[in-house]
């Protein structure tokens, strides 16, 4: 027996956007507290929410709150989770009821971002990378969370393809097992987060944020589950080197394994590692790529409520 109104908060600007039909983009909260260091978390989370209304949606960064299950946290509850950084619990699927039941502050990845926004009514959802199947997956069974929410949670994601920590190819044979279309915005290649290159195709290549809503629009109307993987290059001027970059994730994913690094904590390590690495190079580019996701996935909002 659902009790929403017991966990879930909606803020007042996004539940009245919503009950008008307007634009809303939902925002995900591990980047805050996982994925950058503070304050840059912060500032990039804000500079966010500000490029969203400049492309005429409204922002609804998504985490838990003291237990509350919240769509569309304050400023100053982004500062909190910046600053409480890895302490907060990083929060998928599973972790949701534990979280909310010790009313406890938890930072939501894709799968529980998806979760949330679905919850409240939100369909469009901009965040970096998604997670997807890790390389060795065949015999550590290691595939994120994120994939199996992409199957049957119907909020379209607009990323920069999966993060280049991952198999890519396994990745996307996951993602058409499960019936996930993955579009590729101006573009018939997968991204791979700090690239624009990967060497793999993706399902559709569509040009125009009309023609991606019109295709999710039409994926509602049909009743058909799941989401849309709406993939946006990152910007020509901030891509990085494809062979040196790779060169630097197998020396992270090496440390992480000498250190006996796995499950749940494997990506916020290599993140850090690789930015480690790159002197920085890498967390300009992430920045870069969310800004870049913010951006379309507005315009495909703005589209959808037509």
């Amino acid at each position: 027996m659902k009790n929403l109104e017991k966990y879930l908060v909606v803020a007042p600007e996004v539940k009245t956007a919503l009950e008008a039909g307007k634009p809303v983009v939902a925002l995900e909260s591990t980047i805050i507290s996982h994925g950058m260091p503070y304050p840059k978390n912060v500032e990039t989370a804000l500079e966010v929410e500000k490029i969203v209304r400049e492309c005429g949606a409204v922002p609804a960064t998504i985490a838990i709150i003291g237990g509350k299950l919240t769509v569309g946290i304050t400023p100053e509850e982004i500062d909190h989770l910046g600053k409480k950084g890895l302490a907060v619990t990083k929060v998928s699927r599973r972790d949701i009821p534990v979280v909310c039941a010790k009313g406890e502050d938890g930072a939501t990845t894709v799968a529980a971002t998806m979760i949330l926004a679905d919850m409240a009514g939100v369909k469009i959802f901009a965040t970096g990378g998604i997670g997807g199947v890790h390389r060795g997956a065949e015999t550590t069974m290691d595939i994120s969370a994120d994939l199996e929410e992409l199957a049957h949670t119907s909020v379209m994601v607009v990323c920069a393809g999966a993060k280049a920590i991952l198999d890519l190819g396994l990745t996307l044979e996951y993602l058409e097992t499960k019936g996930v279309p993955v579009i590729g915005y101006q573009t018939e290649e997968l991204p791979a987060f700090y690239t624009r290159k990967s060497g793999f195709k993706v399902d559709y290549r569509m040009d125009t944020p009309a023609e991606i809503a019109e295709a999710f629009r039409a994926k509602m109307e049909l009743g058909l589950d799941g989401s849309m993987l709406v993939t946006n290059p990152i910007p020509e001027e901030y891509s990085m080197d494809h062979d040196a970059i790779y060169k630097v994730i197998d020396e992270a994913i090496a440390k992480a394994k000498e250190l006996g690094i796995h499950g749940k904590e494997t990506t916020p390590y290599l993140l850090d590692e690789i930015q480690k690495i790159t002197g920085g190079d890498s967390l300009e580019a992430n920045i870069r790529l969310v800004y870049n996701n913010a951006r379309l996935a507005s315009a495909i909002a703005v589209e959808l409520s037509r």
